[in-house]
């Protein structure tokens, strides 16, 4: 019975009025589901290291084709192109981490990217932000707040995934200076800076270094964020990119190696093909962060999804994507580096086709044993918008599979053999002391779905799932409570944000 009430404890909290799984570090404890035979993988393996050889790709930063070159890349003379040699190629992806944990400020926060580990983050990088009341807007700074509020107040949300929405009221030069203070000060997650050159990568790490009041040794040794790097497929890596990622490696912080390998526009119009390339991409900006910094550790991101054939708008959600990502699982555990996949889908609405097709996509990222879930809560519209009421629905589906990892006890007590012979043939086991003892915590509780009879339902207002969710998030931000954050490391990252500002942020 002790244990009983203990494990009841555990299994949920409660902030404000919404009863939510607590905060948990999840592992997989599954078996990955491999689309690919073991010859399969080696042939799109070895298609990628004759993409690398012959075709080369394009390094659009000088300072990266020479140490390129330095390294024995083959860099085209006068040209942009770089091609590698296979062994060269494999010898620097040896080096890579298999494993890496992102320390945040508040060390219950912590996370671990590597092996059966996997976590779930919030949308990221979206134009546009919209909910059911004010419509479609561009992004700006106060919804920005809102949108870090929210994952901050959902247990499932475990990291920041970069900007949930672009806060494009602020100037550029300054923006990130803004928008790192207010995902450092407003959530006690894992956040992201982003690669656009080496200036805000520069100033995430004085920023990151004051909040967790660490010097830069500790920082290389426990590292604290992380940057999405995106090829520009098919075969090209630009110089703002690169010289992020030149910094993060200086720096021994990851960046997340992931190629944007839609299949029938930037990749051939075959699942196979688009992996191949996504494969090559991927392993030439790894090879290149070990040429910086060998050792330093870096994710491997799949991105393959396909094209509307008709109308050349991208698809997500699709067979093709989650085949793919369960394809991009099986690469990166091949060359034993940390994966990424992601939450998508192209729905326009908070409808049926966002939730299926999200509900595909987080199928295939956790059965592709993915580390780390890119968009995990709130990503609309091909990830041209963020949606308030779509994070609320995807912190339901998210939730659901969090709970869907925990492990099936059997022992005396789940068994249950005295309540059985209790009931007896015919009877119900609604009333018994077994039942009664774990009625409130026996089973997954939603927080989104309404379980209710039809009358019951039509009665309380007939709301459909949109509408639930958006007084789900209303009431999330009224009782929203800012982590703490040491007064004096406040006002130094205030200081750092001014002096910033005050020398016009970044030059370019």
């Amino acid at each position: 019975m002790a244990r009983d009430v203990q494990r009841n404890r555990e299994r949920r909290t409660r902030g404000g009025a919404l009863k939510q799984l607590p905060w948990r570090n999840y592992r997989n404890p599954y078996k990955p589901i491999e689309v690919l035979q073991e010859e399969q993988i080696e042939r799109i393996h070895d298609a990628s290291m004759k993409i690398l050889e012959v075709n080369g790709i394009e390094f659009l930063d000088a300072g990266a084709r020479d140490r390129l070159k330095a390294a024995g890349a083959d860099v085209e003379s006068g040209g942009l192109r770089v091609r590698f040699d296979r062994e060269m190629v494999m010898e620097h992806v040896a080096k890579v981490p298999s494993e890496v944990k992102l320390h945040a400020r508040n060390p219950e926060r912590s996370l671990i990217f590597g092996g059966n580990h996997i976590n779930f983050g919030s949308v990221a990088s979206a134009p546009n932000v919209s909910d059911l009341d004010r419509g479609r807007r561009p992004g700006n700074f106060a919804d920005y707040c809102d949108l870090l509020r929210l994952c901050q107040s959902l247990n499932i949300v475990q990291f920041i995934a970069g900007y949930p929405v672009e806060p494009a009221d602020i100037p550029p030069a300054t923006r990130h200076l803004d928008a790192h203070y207010a995902a450092i000060t407003l959530t006690d997650r894992i956040w992201h800076p982003y690669s656009l050159g080496r200036e805000r990568i520069a100033d995430a790490i004085e920023m990151i270094l004051i909040a967790r009041g660490i010097d830069r040794e500790q920082l290389a040794r426990e590292p604290g964020i992380f940057s999405i790097i995106n090829s520009n497929s098919p075969l090209r890596l630009d110089g703002p990119m690169l010289q992020g990622m030149t910094e993060m490696a200086l720096h021994a912080q990851p960046i997340v190696m992931t190629p944007f390998t839609l299949s029938g526009a930037m990749a051939p119009a075959t699942i196979a093909g688009a992996l191949a390339e996504q494969n090559a991409e991927a392993l030439a900006g790894i090879t290149y962060m070990q040429v910086v910094a060998p050792g330093c550790p870096v994710m491997y991101g799949g991105f393959t999804s396909n094209v509307d054939m008709k109308t050349g708008a991208p698809a997500f959600g699709t067979p093709e994507y989650t085949r793919a990502a369960m394809a991009g699982g099986q690469l990166a555990r091949r060359y034993k580096i940390p994966y990424r996949s992601s939450n998508a889908c192209a729905a326009n609405a908070v409808d049926a086709q966002a939730a299926y097709e999200s509900e595909m996509s987080v199928w295939g990222a956790v059965m592709g044993h993915a580390n780390m879930i890119m968009h995990g809560a709130g990503w609309m519209e091909g990830g041209l918008v963020a949606n308030f009421e779509k994070m609320i629905l995807d912190a339901e589906i998210l939730q659901g599979m969090g709970e869907f990892m925990q492990p099936i006890v059997v022992d005396d007590d789940t068994l249950a053999l005295d309540a059985i012979t209790e009931v007896g043939p015919g009877g119900h086991f609604f009333g018994v002391g077994h039942t009664l003892e774990r009625y409130e915590t026996a089973f997954y509780s939603p927080i989104l779905s309404d379980w209710r009879n039809f009358e019951s339902w039509r009665e309380a207002g007939a709301l459909t799932a949109d509408q639930r969710a958006n007084a789900i998030w209303k009431q999330l931000l009224v009782d929203y409570q800012q982590p703490p954050l040491d007064p004096a490391k406040d006002e130094a990252l205030k200081e750092f944000v001014e002096r910033r500002r005050r020398e016009g942020g970044v030059s370019s």
